[in-house]
């Protein structure tokens, strides 16, 4: 079993109006290995610079169809709680940024490069800290595994018109440029209608739990949360806006026996409860 061992880290945003105090926790070097163990592949700057060029594109498409949420304080939050998280990530070479969608519906999206989008709906639907750090979890470990940059495989310097990112988007040629749209147009509809792969999905579970845990938040949020929503959208008509998520029940089930294996299902970890009722009143 992992323990954890000792505060880490307390998190301010300097500002005169905002502050928060957040404590983390440092686990054994296996525990965070475990949690680290997806970036044994080392990129290129150039590489690097593509994904967030790439990132950047699909980003502004996702907000080109929804508004954000305009609530600079309650953004401010979730934008530090992500960052406490993504402190902990494998990918501290890239910069995480975190938006709300003024959106009802109960979803949340990544985009490579750090761009993580949770819905109001989303938080709506939460009752604690650790809830919302779980959602967001999930969110950066789709990037820190990388899993759009495989499929459409992104890549900095490529001899391929679709790989060589970097290279289209400083090309004028035609060709060039409707093969970046169209890698941009496939990003953005798996994101918000495909989803992703089942077994990327409960691969961003795993990699979120340990990330919970490693920041020093209650790893059993994650079921608590799945357990509610699912509870939620069975009383809730359909929308036009496709889940994009395997079914919740598998998830669970995942989780539990994650949990489990990685010693964390007897580990009692802060839900920061009272904080989060301070900030989120939607």
């Amino acid at each position: 079993m992992y323990k954890i061992k000792h505060p880490l880290i307390a998190l301010t945003l300097i500002t005169s109006s905002f502050l928060l105090s957040h404590t983390a926790f440092s686990a054994d070097e296996n525990f965070r290995l475990r949690a680290h163990q997806n970036n044994a592949d080392i990129n290129t700057l150039s590489d690097i610079e593509a994904e967030i060029k790439f990132g950047n594109t699909v980003s502004a498409r996702i907000l080109g169809q929804f508004k954000e949420y305009d609530n600079e304080k309650l953004k401010r939050y979730v934008s530090l709680v992500g960052k406490s998280l993504a402190m902990n990530s494998s990918r501290d070479e890239i910069e995480f940024h975190f938006s709300i969608l003024d959106a009802d519906f109960i979803n949340a999206y990544s985009a490579p490069g750090g761009y993580v989008f949770i819905t109001k709906g989303a938080i709506k639907a939460m009752r604690d800290e650790s809830e919302l750090a779980a959602v967001l979890a999930h969110e950066i470990a789709h990037i820190t595994e990388k899993h759009i940059i495989k499929e459409f495989k992104i890549r900095g310097q490529d001899n391929s018109a679709t790989a060589g990112i970097s290279n289209l988007l400083g090309s004028s040629s035609s060709s060039a440029k409707v093969a970046f749209t169209q890698s941009v147009d496939n990003a953005v509809n798996k994101l918000l209608n495909k989803g992703f792969k089942k077994d990327e999905e409960l691969n961003a579970d795993k990699v979120a739990l340990l990330l919970l845990a490693t920041t020093g938040y209650d790893p059993s949020s994650m079921q608590r949360y799945l357990k509610r929503i699912k509870k939620i959208t069975n009383k809730t008509k359909p929308t036009k806006h496709k889940p994009t998520h395997p079914p919740t029940s598998q998830r669970i089930k995942s989780l539990q026996s994650i949990a489990k294996q990685e010693g964390l299902d007897k580990l009692k970890l802060p839900k920061a409860k009272s904080r989060f009722k301070k900030y989120v009143k939607i």
